[in-house]
């Protein structure tokens, strides 16, 4: 029992255990409410944000569990490999913030105190600035549907419309419909920062005697 209360002769294990836990649940905090502030995506989900919180907290106690043992520490490691998400993560930014609570909960459960306060409040102000200057930004892949009449049909028809109004452009499907007199074609085009959507549709709609034509978005 006396190991048990001693770390170097004079601190507690528990209490430094208790005080790795707390650490990283105020510094798992702070990590998803900068998460909260910089969330661009399509499905916002309060599990996610108690995720980050509670694997952050269990990694830095399973660090001081296998600090200084290698055998342990890879098997609890392949245990952890076998978890798997009920629900794909789709963001690359989430498995950031996931991977950015983890590296904190581990250092936490090494001791490194310091060093996790130093890259919580780093790498926070860093995602929030790259949120704040859009740094990157760009338009995102998007699928385009065109119909055009089956006398029209060739497969250079849009090619100046895609010249002028995206970066790149890649035909992805080609199908008859309306039993077989019109095609449909599929591609996906990243616009340009500038380009309108409704530009875009209008040009192209001069191109396929008006018919219909869809813009989605991945």
């Amino acid at each position: 029992m006396e190991t048990l209360f001693q770390i170097n002769g004079n601190e507690s294990a528990i209490f430094m255990s208790l005080l790795a836990m707390a650490i990283t649940t105020i510094l798992s905090i702070v990590i998803t409410k900068v998460y909260q502030l910089t969330f661009t995506g399509d499905r916002y989900s309060q599990n996610f944000v108690h995720t980050i919180i509670m694997m952050s907290v269990v990694v830095s106690v399973v660090m001081n569990v296998v600090s200084g043992n290698a055998g342990v520490a890879f098997g609890l490691f392949a245990v952890f490999s076998l978890i798997r998400f009920r629900s794909a993560v789709t963001d690359a930014k989430d498995i950031a913030y996931i991977f950015f609570g983890l590296s904190v909960g581990m250092t936490s459960g090494l001791y490194q105190f310091d060093l996790a306060i130093i890259l919580t409040f780093f790498a926070s102000i860093l995602f929030y600035f790259l949120y704040k200057f859009e740094y990157g930004k760009g338009k995102d892949t998007q699928i385009l549907k065109v119909t055009v009449p089956e006398n029209l049909n060739h497969e250079n028809l849009l090619d100046d419309v895609f010249r002028q109004f995206t970066i790149n452009h890649a035909l992805r499907q080609v199908e008859t419909t309306n039993l077989g007199t019109m095609i449909m074609y599929t591609y996906a085009i990243r616009s340009k920062n500038e380009v309108n959507d409704k530009d875009l549709l209008d040009r192209i709609r001069e191109k396929n005697a008006n018919l219909k034509v869809s813009l989605t978005y991945m």
